[in-house]
């Protein structure tokens, strides 16, 4: 099975997984915004610790209504921008298309079935470090690995073939069993990296080299997966010092909410603050340091700082 794919959203994320896949022969149609002109020109440039490339020549496109309908739908907006998603979406779908939200936070899969109640939806959590360094130039500076799990309607032979496409393409894939599960295990890093970087102006590296700090990262940790347990999804205590060495051995890094917020774009707090802290308060546990540092940033993405 040859599956065709659309990447909406060519940043850091979106053009990384859908220049690998292109890279390894697959068929990826590139949806972009501002920077159309230049990499139909001139490719899309990705530098990365698994080998250099550039996608070019490269199917691209500045509007969904002039893409085929394709097979997989991988979006990689910031989350910021999903009421758009109602708009761009219908021209990629057919019947049996499978949309996957490779985005953070909770609850995303929930708010666009409520739009396309009949497509198959998926979620995917990246663990990887990019960044868009340039006008379509993606720098890929670690990890890279993509778990992705079903929200509705799963199809089994087409992720297993998706799988399949990205191993291909250099990409570690790993099927997610429970992906309610696997979100908030990803918060257990987005929640206090994310946050934490922009409230202090600083990168991961500092934050684990300071005792403080550490203990702060530490404690959010901790309260993320005592909110996961209290939604019904335990997740071991040891995964909270897998992620800390995980950190450890990172180059340092400056995740997207701090590149968003020094490039002054709209930060994702909504997602991967205000859903969980929702989320968990419900089911009677309450985030509290969460919430405090969400608060922090709702003050700083206000003031536009």
């Amino acid at each position: 099975m040859n599956l065709r794919y659309a990447i909406v959203g060519t940043g850091a994320i979106g053009g990384y997984y859908g220049g690998r896949l292109a890279n390894a022969g697959k068929e990826v149609h590139f949806l972009f915004n501002t920077e159309y002109e230049y990499v139909k020109n001139n490719g899309l440039k990705v530098d990365s610790v698994v080998g250099d490339f550039v996608v070019n020549p490269i199917n691209a496109y500045k509007a969904s209504m002039d893409m085929p309908k394709c097979d997989v739908v991988l979006v990689a907006l910031k989350s910021t921008r999903n009421n758009q998603l109602k708009q761009i979406l219908p021209p990629l779908l057919h019947n049996d298309t499978v949309i996957v939200l490779i985005q953070n936070g909770l609850g995303l899969e929930a708010q666009l079935a409520a739009d396309f109640p009949n497509h198959t939806i998926a979620g995917g959590m990246a663990f990887i470090c990019s960044s868009r360094i340039g006008v379509g130039h993606i720098n890929h500076a670690d990890y890279g690995a993509l778990n992705v799990g079903f929200y509705q309607l799963p199809k089994i032979t087409v992720l297993q073939q998706i799988s399949s496409d990205f191993e291909q393409a250099k990409v570690p894939f790993a099927i997610a069993e429970n992906l309610n599960e696997a979100r908030w295990r990803k918060l257990v890093w987005n929640i206090p990296y994310n946050g934490l970087t922009v409230a202090l102006n600083t990168s991961t590296d500092k934050l684990m080299q300071n005792a403080d700090t550490r203990a702060l990262v530490t404690d959010l940790m901790n309260e993320v997966l005592d909110g996961a347990a209290a939604c019904g999804e335990k997740i071991e205590p040891e995964f909270v010092d897998k992620m800390l060495s995980m950190t450890d051995a990172m180059k340092p890094y400056a995740p997207s909410m701090k590149l968003d917020f020094d490039n002054h774009r709209t930060l994702e707090i909504q997602a991967i603050y205000s859903n969980p802290i929702a989320t968990a308060k419900a089911a009677g546990c309450y985030m509290r340091k969460t919430e405090m540092l969400a608060q922090e940033l709702k003050f700083l993405d206000g003031v536009g700082c």
